[in-house]
């Protein structure tokens, strides 16, 4: 199986190495490097329609690069899209479902498939929309996080809240559901108007509530709140 390794403190590489014959694919332009015994092929992985369903549920691209040690063992540098941590998730035992954007490469042995959410979570959770990246398969994915990464345990009696934006992957085995904010508002229109307007007051925002046995990988960085504070920054001084 192709060795997984990150490497560099800020804003570090995932270092691939492949022996002959093995095989990796990752997101587009996630290749920094390879040696010259490697061969890198642009593909639809799970050809036109799984393409397009993937490009749905986790906003990646609609090709992916499948980078394959042909002429001997090989190693690649591999980067994310957006700058912080890189880590290496074992999956096999267990399977993981991703939020948006945060998938950097798997070894071949994993697959990445679309499964459906109920209508209140892709509604709210902005995990996909209707669609979510779930891998199968045994071997190893990279993900990635903007900021920092933090694993969390899960177990019954210790339920985690977690702010959408800062998910970056977790346990099949959860069960999980949606909440505009932490604080209970009561039930009927009355309560979600309630929890709606505290939303907003409080800066709370979407969050998840994860429970049962699992671990759930979590980022430092919110991305859509830093993207906002920059173009309010380019728009001058509000």
């Amino acid at each position: 199986m192709p060795e997984f390794t990150v490497t560099g403190d800020v804003d570090p590489f995932l270092h691939v190495s492949l022996r002959q014959g093995e095989k990796i694919y990752c997101e587009s332009d996630a290749m920094v490097m390879m040696e010259s015994t490697l061969d890198l092929k642009g593909k639809m992985t799970g050809g036109v329609m799984g393409s397009i369903m993937r490009r749905m549920a986790n906003g990646e691209s609609f090709f992916q690069q499948h980078i394959s040690a042909v002429r001997g063992a090989g190693d690649c540098l591999l980067s994310p899209t957006l700058p912080g941590a890189v880590q290496i998730v074992d999956v096999g035992a267990r399977q993981y479902l991703l939020n948006d954007g945060t998938f950097v490469a798997a070894s071949d042995g994993v697959e990445m498939k679309t499964r459906t959410q109920s209508i209140s979570n892709a509604l709210f959770a902005q995990s996909g929309g209707f669609f979510i990246m779930e891998t199968t398969g045994q071997g190893q994915i990279a993900v990635s996080g903007f900021g920092s990464m933090f694993k969390l345990d899960v177990s019954p009696g210790k339920d985690v809240v977690i702010d959408n934006s800062h998910v970056v992957c977790w346990d099949k085995s959860l069960s999980y559901e949606v909440s505009v904010t932490t604080s209970g508002g009561g039930g009927g229109l009355g309560g979600m108007i309630g929890n709606l307007v505290n939303s907003v007051t409080s800066g709370e925002g979407i969050v998840l509530r994860f429970t049962g046995t699992g671990s759930v990988h979590v980022c430092s960085r919110n991305r859509d709140a830093f993207l906002a504070w920059v173009a309010k920054g380019k728009g001058g001084a509000g």
